[in-house]
């Protein structure tokens, strides 16, 4: 006997001519298990003749994908209901909604939201996250200080810098440039910077101070190698100073700057660099009053980035300031311990050869030949930690400087914007007041000037905004940087104490034998 079968056999082979529903029905069902009572178990019940339908096969069935999405979509249906109570019906497992729904990613996301994306970008901005990627410079610029020397004496002497610059950018008109200049030109070429791109927002890299007392020096000494360690330290400071400039993409592509790099022969004489020149006069008084003003008003800061930006550089600068105190007094502490270490090594040497014993005057000997080494080696260190570490500091410091004036020139253009508002405020009470005593010869001229501080309020917002992205730009290529350099320099540093170590335990280890050998 054959189990009950449902009203139509899903072992049937499907007729062309069968409608869709009826199709769809026949793929849903699942053959049941037949129980056969039959004396002859190898009998075959239908025959030889009959045709085997294979529902389950891996290799005539279509694709997985398109399988799992014709299970998707009559998961439903209401020909799954219409089974036998024998037949068990197969469990369909719920597709989820992000199954279901596509994956995108945050940008596409974002893009397709449309007036959504905005406050996206505000929300993430307001938190200080910077995800603006700083794009790869394609050109590259080198630029070398080299070779100073005192042009003519007295007090009316003054040393120039031959600057080499190897640039690959296509503005330049060379890719080799070598031009003369004299330290007033580094000056002016930075006031002109500064007074072109400071109110902008960007970070101007400040120029090595002026020093009276070592040029007085140079001015005033005959040989160079007596100022020798003065104008290296402001090669050094001055070749930091154009290669930091020509790292901004802005600053770089700057007239002046290029002037400065290619123009053949002297430039004009920057006369507003000295202190006691008009112009220096009224630098003095510019920063007094900005000084002033940042006493006198305070900005109600409403965004978030800036505000940790601005309490962390105070951090920064605070930090700095006692590392780089911290480190002058270790490079004081080495020039110390070199002199007496040469002190040392002359009066081992004068007790070597006042020593009776052979043996001991040798080792007297060599321990002073040691010790004038190892004396070299604290004179070199002490060279490093100035030249690596101290500088680093010291222009770091300059440079948090231009950033504090750089978020100083923002605060500025929030004063002019919100002046301006209060000012268009009191026109408009003052054409409401005319209007109600009714004093039509002023109002056409009160609306006109309501118009034109409506756009100064409008200048002053887009201005306002303009400066705060500049600035979160600069502030994020200003922090690029500086985690290079540190980063660099940590990383000499580490591997000059190194070395300097290595050298002096080779040292110790070549006297020792001569301090064994003594009888």
């Amino acid at each position: 006997k054959l189990a009950t079968l449902p009203a139509s056999n899903p072992f049937e082979v499907p007729d062309e001519g069968k409608t869709e529903e009826k199709k769809s029905e026949e793929k849903t069902r699942i053959p049941v298990d037949i129980n056969i009572d039959s004396d002859k178990d190898d009998e075959d019940i239908f025959g030889e003749n009959t045709s085997e339908v294979k529902l389950d096969s891996d290799n005539d069935d279509p694709d997985e994908e398109e399988q799992e999405e014709e299970e998707v979509k009559i998961k439903d249906h209401p020909a799954v209901m219409r089974h036998h109570e024998d037949e068990p019906v197969p469990e369909i497992r719920p597709i989820s909604a992000a199954e279901e729904r596509p994956k995108l990613d945050v940008t596409q996301t974002m893009s397709t939201a449309g007036g959504a994306q905005a406050k996206v970008t505000s929300r993430t901005s307001s938190k200080g996250s910077n995800d603006d990627k700083i794009e790869e410079d394609p050109y590259t610029i080198d630029i070398t200080v080299v070779e100073p020397h005192k042009v003519g004496d007295g007090m009316g002497a003054y040393v120039v810098y031959k600057v080499i610059t190897k640039t690959t950018i296509p503005a330049f008109r060379k890719n080799e440039l070598i031009v003369v200049r004299r330290f007033s030109d580094f000056l002016g070429l930075y006031e002109k910077l500064r007074e072109k791109h400071a109110h902008y927002g960007r970070i101007v890299p400040p120029a090595p101070e002026k020093s009276l007392v070592g040029m007085t020096k140079v001015k005033m000494s005959k040989e160079e190698s007596g100022s020798a360690d003065f104008l290296e330290r402001r090669r050094a400071a001055l070749e930091r100073y154009l290669n930091r400039t020509a790292a901004h993409p802005q600053l770089r592509m700057d007239p002046d700057f290029r002037d400065f790099l290619e123009r053949d022969g002297e430039l004009p004489k920057a006369t507003n660099t000295s202190a006691l020149s008009g112009a220096g006069v009224k630098r003095l008084l510019n920063k007094i009053g900005d000084s002033v003003e940042k006493i006198t008003f305070k900005m109600d800061e409403s965004d978030e980035w800036f505000e940790e930006k601005t309490q962390q550089i105070e951090n920064l600068e605070t930090q700095l300031r006692k590392l780089h105190t911290a480190m002058e007094s270790l490079v004081n502490h080495r020039r110390e311990l070199s002199l007496s270490t040469a002190t040392f090594a002359k009066s081992a040497a004068m007790l070597g050869a006042s020593e009776e014993h052979t043996a001991l005057s040798r080792a007297l000997s060599h321990l002073a030949e040691t010790e004038e080494k190892i004396e070299q080696l604290h004179k070199e260190q002490s060279e490093q930690d100035f030249y690596i570490m101290a500088e680093l500091l010291k222009d770091y410091l300059a440079l948090l400087g231009a950033v504090k004036e750089a978020l100083h020139e923002r605060v500025k253009a929030f004063k002019n914007w919100k002046d301006a508002e209060a000012t268009l405020t009191k026109k408009r009470e003052v054409k409401a007041k005319l209007e109600l005593a009714q004093k039509t010869d002023k109002i056409s001229a009160a609306t006109q000037e309501i118009t034109d501080w409506v756009q100064r309020v409008e200048k002053g917002q887009r201005d306002f905004d303009s400066i705060s992205a500049t600035m979160r730009k600069e502030i994020a290529r200003f922090d690029k940087a500086r985690v290079t350099d540190f980063k660099t320099s940590v990383i000499q540093y580490l591997q000059s104490l190194m070395e300097k170590q290595q050298q002096m335990i080779k040292h110790w280890e070549h006297f020792l034998p001569e301090a064994k050998a003594i009888a």
